[in-house]
């Protein structure tokens, strides 16, 4: 081969190189660029994918992040409410300085509405699954898909509320398997008192995880088996009352998601067999159905009667509790006059904490 052939070939073999590893350090988008269907921006270390895709059977088109180990693992949507019917979408800068995701006649089916007289220039994927944009000129960011859960939580994001802007986070199920639009069940923190997670089927509460006590949510113990490699984080302060954990050092990649059916699942990735593995899941029985045996019931699966009432209670109607309506009464009236009391507390083990939404608790006591 020529002298000339060869320096060609080299530089084509070059380019050709430098085209795929741009290709796939892509994590940014800077304005005056666009990125459109069949295009990818990956995180700098390579787990996260941002791109277009069609979940399951569907032949609609989203704009979504994803595991790159598990391109179906879909954790952040961005236009859930106004899927585009076709390939022809396009991400790009609008001239407020926006996000926005436009559809093949260029109406915008989606934008990340940075307000303030700010105006954006980059945005950049980062390691931890995080969407950022930015204006340049700071690392600080205008917007962040953090801030708007999809049905995923990831490490680093968090549920709950803000005081002094009034910000909620909460997680928002699919409607189907095939349909990321917004179905019918939510994740929140509940803080009126202990905080606690509630799952809502509408504005029904379908199951609580109990209070957390400090350490994990007192009805799902199983959290200290993945505390240190996950650990959970609850901040009760004056400026917020949130929820979230964080990974430890080379951690395996884990999620938490509410699905369409209203089951909230903990998974962590296997690489040894390439499968999501489940950690926890809730609800697990009968039991863990909200008020499943009503006030001061008490649930027990392997009983004969899954219902009954917790020690000094009975059921406060016969005739309720044969239609499956539970509630049950106290069999005496406490005695508290006069300053004496013969009245016990009764320990009752193997039990998720009552519901405290509703109740005083002095929060100065610790676990010690």
């Amino acid at each position: 081969m020529r002298p000339t052939s060869q320096l060609l070939l080299l530089l084509l073999l070059t380019c050709i190189f430098l085209i795929c590893i741009q290709t796939f350090a892509a994590d940014k988008l800077e304005k005056g660029q666009n990125l459109t269907d069949g295009e990818t921006l990956v995180s700098a270390g390579g787990t996260f994918t941002l791109g277009f895709f069609s979940p399951g059977v569907s032949t609609k088109r989203y704009l979504g992040i994803w595991f790159s180990v598990s391109n179906d693992t879909v954790y952040w949507v961005a236009n859930r409410v106004k899927p585009l019917v076709d390939r022809s979408g396009m991400l790009v800068f609008n001239d407020a300085g926006s996000l926005v995701l436009l559809d093949g006649s260029r109406w915008t089916a989606w934008s990340s509405d940075v307000t303030g007289g700010y105006s954006a220039v980059a945005a950049e994927l980062l390691e931890s699954g995080n969407l950022v944009v930015r204006n340049g000129s700071s690392d600080a960011s205008l917007w962040q898909s953090f801030d708007h859960p999809s049905d995923t939580l990831l490490p680093g994001m968090k549920l709950g509320r803000t005081f002094w802007n009034g910000a909620k986070w909460e997680l928002t199920s699919w409607r189907s398997a095939d349909d990321p639009s917004p179905g019918e069940y939510r994740r929140t923190l509940e803080a009126r008192t202990l905080p606690e997670l509630v799952v809502w089927q509408g504005m029904v509460k379908t199951y609580r995880t109990g209070p957390w006590n400090g350490i994990y949510f007192n009805g799902i113990p199983e959290a200290t088996t993945y505390a240190k490699e996950y650990p959970l984080h609850v901040t009760d302060s004056a400026m917020e009352i949130t929820y979230g954990y964080t990974a430890s050092p080379c951690a395996r990649l884990t999620r938490v998601v509410v699905n369409h059916t209203g089951v909230a699942e903990r998974l962590m990735w296997d690489a040894s067999v390439r499968a999501w593995i489940s950690l926890v899941k809730r609800p697990k029985g009968d039991c863990d159905a909200y008020a499943k045996c009503g006030a001061f019931g008490l649930c027990n699966e392997t009983a004969a009667s899954v219902c009954g009432c917790v020690p000094g209670f009975s059921p406060a109607s016969w005739e309720a509790w044969r239609s499956k309506k539970y509630a049950c009464q106290r069999d005496a009236v406490p005695d508290c006059g006069g300053g004496t009391t013969t009245d016990r507390f009764k320990v009752v083990p193997g039990v998720k904490l009552p519901d405290t939404q509703n109740a005083s608790v002095d929060t100065g006591i610790s676990l010690e």
